[in-house]
């Protein structure tokens, strides 16, 4: 896996189970869905802030670990601020 793609599961409101990955591009980040492992990954033009938070997890990992830089997490940290401004993370 490439250093600037993160992927993780996820089940939605219906109960259904989702495989959802980020990748980013240049200083944005894309997100893919798909239900069952054989599908095509569909693009997410809104994805939901749970999708966020998990990606930001992801992220304050990879920082402590050096395979990304503090600037990228903080950079996550105002986008989502941007999206759901009344989110408390």
């Amino acid at each position: 896996m490439p250093k600037a793609e993160v992927s993780w599961k996820r089940v939605t409101e219906d109960g259904e189970k989702l495989q959802v990955y980020a990748q980013r591009v240049s200083r944005d980040w894309r997100f893919f869905a798909r239900p069952k492992r054989f599908d095509q990954w569909q693009p997410v033009p809104e994805p939901p802030l749970e999708d966020w938070l998990a990606l930001l997890d992801a992220v304050e990992r990879m920082v402590v670990r050096r395979r990304l830089q503090p600037d990228d997490e903080e950079r996550l940290r105002r986008r989502i601020r941007e999206h759901f401004p009344e989110a408390k993370f």
